[in-house]
């Protein structure tokens, strides 16, 4: 069974990327925080298919649907005023109104995002037993693992629409942490090839707090950007490189920067339920990536300790080499995490491969819509699992403060 983040906090989803949708279940949400779907499709429409035009031509319009785990007793239409689903079966037409906004029950969050976009007609050069692998794709570990029995339409579980649920997850996540203590996820990619950004997410946020100001104008300098870059200059031409890499049918990889600024202290253990084993695993096992580092990751290896250790002083730590982070636990330093992306699988250009029954073929694309840099659109999807990871350890953190006024009924 697979869940992101838990065991307090965590996402279970099921859809494949060419199915009708993606079911979302969030889980262990504390009671009481306010939820209004227009908050949650804010991050959606980062992520969805056609929200940039570096990314896929596919396009979905990505509009969250919630069916449980919301209640507001004050005004039931205000929270019935969500989308309307209908649904026509076995003759009968039916419908039913769905959750526009509502407060947390502390049960499970239900959502679903249907699929709308879908040309599954463009996969069938990989159906069955004859069909074709794409190389650097899973389709041929699959086809042996599930004994032919999976969906092969987009990658099914695979492709990188199953992200949604991630996003809506961690949505819910930085709402709450949001709300508790002040604490934002960005992203901004920091490369594209051998391109690098000169202005970085950690040269802005170098402290225990964040000011309000400057966190608006990031994210809009970012949100208004030819990518979601905080340096312009950089996103101009990386913007560029992409296009012309798309161009000639090919692809390129990418490294997307994480920052959690006002983060709360003391989140994490310090061995099995490290926070750092957690992020680590989490950003780093989402699709395409090749590489996860942690503050001034890699380049430690050519420093000496007297070099890389933060001092530190009454009023907190005086730098940050460390990425928010020490033995699993943060200090409430800004958490900086660095994520490497593979360029996209799927290309034109012709290629070595079998097919699925290991006959050895010249393979080449029929058809097909594909992201030509996944980094472009993989921001918010590692801001939502950032969100979801530090949301977990938040709660087991406060599990180890019981106080039993919180146990009486009478």
């Amino acid at each position: 069974m697979e869940i992101l983040g838990g065991p307090l906090f965590g996402v279970a989803a099921a859809g494949e990327s060419h199915g009708p949708g993606i079911t979302t279940l969030v889980f262990g949400c504390p009671a009481g925080l306010q939820i209004k779907r227009q908050d949650v499709q804010h991050y959606l429409n980062r992520r969805r298919p056609g929200g940039n035009k570096h990314g896929t031509p596919r396009n979905e319009k990505d509009k969250v649907i919630f069916l449980g785990g919301l209640f507001f007793d004050k005004d039931h239409d205000a929270m019935l005023a969500g989308p309307e689903v209908q649904v026509s079966a076995d003759g009968a037409e039916f419908g039913t109104q769905t959750y526009e906004m509502g407060y947390t029950t502390g049960e499970p969050i239900a959502a679903v995002v249907l699929s709308t976009s879908n040309k599954s007609r463009h996969y069938e050069q990989f159906a069955g037993s004859q069909g074709e692998a794409r190389p650097g794709h899973t389709d041929l570990v699959k086809h042996h693992k599930s004994k032919g029995f999976v969906d092969y339409r987009g990658g099914g579980r695979s492709s990188y629409r199953s992200a949604v649920s991630d996003v809506i997850g961690g949505s819910i996540a930085r709402l709450f942490l949001q709300e508790t203590f002040g604490t934002v996820f960005l992203s901004s990619i920091c490369q594209v090839g051998d391109l690098k950004a000169e202005k970085s997410l950690t040269d802005l946020f170098t402290g225990h707090t964040a000011d309000g100001k400057l966190i608006d104008q990031t994210i809009e300098t970012m949100e208004n950007g030819v990518i979601h870059s905080v340096d312009t200059e950089f996103a101009v031409a990386a913007g560029e490189l992409i296009k012309q890499t798309r161009i000639k049918g090919d692809s390129i990889g990418a490294m997307v920067e994480v920052v959690g600024v006002n983060m709360p202290a003391l989140v994490g253990e310090p061995l099995y339920q490290s926070l750092k084993l957690r992020l680590m695993g989490s950003l780093g096992g989402l699709h395409a990536v090749r590489g996860c580092e942690i503050g001034a990751g890699a380049a430690v290896v050519s420093r000496v300790g007297s070099e890389n250790n933060d001092p530190i002083r009454r009023d907190g730590y005086q730098g940050n080499n460390h990425g928010g982070m020490l033995g699993g636990i943060t200090t409430g330093m800004p958490l900086v995490v660095r994520v490497a992306f593979k360029p996209t699988s799927t290309i034109t250009h012709q290629q070595q491969s079998v097919r699925k029954n290991l006959e050895e073929i010249d393979y080449q694309l029929h058809k097909g819509r594909h992201d030509p840099c996944v980094g472009v659109r993989a921001g918010v999807t590692l801001e939502s699992r950032m969100a979801i990871e530090v949301m977990n350890g938040v709660l087991m953190h406060q599990a180890g403060r019981v106080d039993p006024q919180n146990f009486q009924l009478f």
